[in-house]
């Protein structure tokens, strides 16, 4: 099945890269992609997103902030936040707002691994 998936990172590079592995591992998935928080919970306002991957470094609100509005949007959508920042506190939030963490860089594999658990969580909320 194609889902809606939202890229949100404020770098530019960041996004192109995550979009190439997207397209490399899930081709048919709609991409959306947004520049910071508020332009993200905009669109996940105005779209069925089934997916997001957030930069947790951004202007303005965090990434984890940013998790917790979409949870409170949708608690169906499944989230990973991204980031270079390995520091158990980072991990623990993530976890506390039900996001997954990938570190950065962002390999293909580490995406493929969070896009199938995803895919499977989203086919049991069907």
């Amino acid at each position: 099945m194609a889902y809606k998936i939202l890229i949100v990172d404020d770098s530019k590079l960041a996004r192109m890269a995550v979009a190439k592995a997207l397209n490399s591992l899930r081709p048919d998935w709609t991409r959306i992609e947004a520049t910071n928080a508020d332009e993200a919970l905009t669109l996940a306002r105005q779209s069925d997103i089934n997916v997001a991957l957030l930069d947790f470094n951004m202007p303005g609100r965090d990434g984890l902030s940013l998790a917790a509005e979409i949870r409170d949007l949708d608690p169906r959508i499944a989230l990973a936040l991204i980031s270079a920042n390995v520091q158990q506190e980072i991990l623990d939030r993530a976890a506390k707002v039900g996001a997954a963490f990938l570190a950065k860089p962002l390999t293909e594999a580490a995406l493929g691994a969070f896009l199938a658990k995803a895919e499977t969580q989203l086919e049991s909320t069907s």
